[in-house]
């Protein structure tokens, strides 16, 4: 089943390590099977309180793909980079 992987930007604190980390990802995340499905864009709030910021959100063919793309070695160094950057929220879910 199709997995969607959705990151929410709460904070950029460091633009220059963002543009870095964004120069980066790309490839690893397609050569994981990922694609980039959403990023940044106009918001519109209908329901709730959610305010985002610039999410971003990733399609992977499964769970276990997006699962081994945000632990693969290749990544860490990235993921790192991105969390130092900013404050991030995340989660993955299952779905059509």
């Amino acid at each position: 089943m199709a997995t969607y992987c959705l990151f929410q930007n709460l904070e950029i604190t460091d633009q220059d390590k963002m543009k870095k980390y964004i120069s980066k990802v790309f490839p690893i995340t397609t050569s994981f099977g990922g694609e980039y499905v959403l990023s940044g864009g106009a918001v519109e709030l209908k329901e709730g309180d959610w305010t985002p910021t610039w999410p971003v959100m990733i399609k992977f063919p499964t769970m276990e793909q997006a699962l081994a793309w945000y632990d693969a070695k290749e990544y860490q160094p990235l993921k790192a980079l991105r969390q130092s950057a900013g404050r991030f929220s995340a989660v993955f879910m299952e779905g059509v």
